[in-house]
C-alpha cells in the first residue's frame, strides 16, 4: 500500500507500527526527534515537507509485511457509532489478537504457507457473525474476506477461483457499509485478476480498465492495472496493442520509483515480445527483470522462470536450456501447491510440443 498525502497522524502511526521509540524512529528517517514529536502532537495539523513525505514513503515501501499489516490496521476507521452499546471496542483484546492473525496470515501467504494460512483464516471467519461487529471488528472482518479470496487465487483451481470471486464480492459489501473506497476499489481489481484467471481475457481487460481510470486507487494501484490491462490483451492474441499499454505502466512504476513493479513490467513485456515474434527484445526484457527484480517468494520464482522458459523455447537454439529451466519451476511450483502455475507451465510444455 501506499499513502497518497502524509499528515502527522500517518506519521506517528507508522512509527507505531514500525514498533519504534521516538528516538529511533528518527534516527531511521534521519530527521529530528523534535519533529516527530511534532507530528504526532498535531496530527492531521502538520504536514511533512515534500523531501519527508519521500522519505516517509520509502520507509513504508522497505517495512516488512508485518509492520505494512500493521499500518493498515492503524489506519482503519474508528467505530461510527453504527453498531449497539456492549458491542466491542477498538481496542478489545480480540481487535488485537485478530490483527496480529492477519499479520501472520500475510506472511504466511507470502512464503506460499497455504494450510496454516487456511487455518488461522477459518478460526476467524467461522467465529465471526459480521451483524454482531462494531466497524473496527467489521473492518477486520473484511480484510479477511479478502485474505481468505487471496488464498484461493492463489490455489487457482476452477473451483478456488469462483470461490475467491465470492468472498470478494462479500468484502466488497463489507467495505461499501463501511465508507472506505479505496479498499472497495481494491478489491474490484482483485476481480479483475480472478476474472483473467478464468481464461475470460476480454472481459478482463475490460474490468482493468476501470481501475486504471479510478481515482480512489493510489497511483501503484492504478500502474498495475494498466499493466494487467497489457497482460490480457497479450493473453489473447494482442501483442502489439499490449506492448503499448505495458510500456505507459512501466512509465508510471519509474516515475513512483516501484522497483518491484518495474521488474514485473519488464517480464510481461518480455512475454508481450515472444508472442509478437521479436524474440531478441524478449531476451532483453527477461533479462532486465531477472537482474533488477527480487524473486523471493515461491510464486514469484515460478513465475519468472516459467516465463524465461517460454522465451528459450521458442528458439531451437535454446529448447533444451528451456526445458531444464522449466522443469525448475515445475518443481517448485509443485512442492508448493501452486496448481494455476503448474497449468500454465503445462500449457507451455504442451504448445512447444506442437512447434
Amino acid at each position: 500500500m501506499s499513502v497518497s498525502r502524509w499528515t502527522g497522524r500517518e506519521a506517528g502511526l507508522l512509527r507505531q507500527a514500525l514498533r519504534m521509540s521516538v528516538r529511533t524512529y528518527a534516527a531511521h528517517l534521519g530527521v529530528g526527534i523534535r519533529t516527530v514529536s511534532k507530528w504526532e502532537k498535531f496530527g492531521t495539523a502538520t504536514c511533512p515537507w515534500p523531501d519527508t513525505q519521500a522519505i516517509l514513503d520509502t520507509a513504508l515501501t522497505r517495512a516488512d509485511a508485518a509492520a505494512r499489516v500493521r499500518f493498515e490496521q492503524l489506519l482503519a476507521p474508528s467505530p461510527l457509532g453504527r453498531r449497539p452499546s456492549g458491542t466491542p471496542s477498538p481496542t478489545n483484546p480480540d481487535h488485537e489478537t485478530w490483527t496480529e492473525d492477519l499479520e501472520r496470515i500475510v506472511v504466511c501467504l507470502d512464503r506460499q504457507d497455504f494450510a496454516f494460512a487456511a487455518t488461522l483464516l477459518e478460526r476467524r471467519l467461522g467465529r465471526a457473525q459480521p451483524s454482531d461487529l462494531d466497524d473496527r471488528g467489521l473492518y477486520l472482518y473484511g480484510r479477511s474476506l479478502v485474505l481468505s479470496g487471496d488464498l484461493r487465487r492463489l490455489q487457482g483451481t476452477f473451483q478456488d477461483l469462483m470461490t475467491a470471486k465470492r468472498l470478494y464480492l462479500d468484502a466488497h459489501d463489507v467495505f461499501t457499509e463501511l465508507g472506505i473506497p479505496r479498499r472497495a476499489a481494491q478489491v474490484e481489481l482483485s476481480l479483475a485478476v480472478v476474472t483473467e484467471m478464468a481464461g475470460r481475457l476480454t472481459a478482463a481487460a475490460t474490468r482493468y480498465q476501470q481501475p486504471a481510470d479510478d481515482e480512489r486507487l493510489v497511483p501503484a494501484d492504478r500502474a498495475r492495472a494498466m499493466l494487467w490491462i497489457g497482460t490480457a490483451l497479450s493473453k489473447d492474441g494482442r501483442n502489439e496493442f499490449a506492448i503499448h499499454i505495458m510500456r505507459q505502466a512501466v512509465k508510471w512504476f519509474e516515475e513512483l520509483d516501484e522497483p518491484e513493479d518495474w521488474a514485473t513490467a519488464q517480464q510481461k513485456l518480455a512475454l508481450a515480445h515472444r508472442g509478437a515474434g521479436d524474440l531478441t527484445r524478449a531476451l532483453t526484457y527477461i533479462d532486465a527483470a531477472r537482474s533488477n527484480g527480487r524473486f523471493e517468494t515461491p510464486l514469484q520464482r515460478v513465475q519468472i522462470e516459467t516465463a524465461h522458459a517460454h522465451i528459450l523455447l521458442t528458439d531451437p537454439v535454446t529448447r533444451s536450456g528451456g526445458h531444464a529451466v522449466l522443469d525448475r519451476a515445475s518443481d517448485i511450483a509443485t512442492r508448493y501447491g501452486l496448481k494455476h502455475q503448474l497449468r500454465s507451465i503445462n500449457t507451455v510444455r504442451t504448445s512447444e510440443e506442437y512447434t
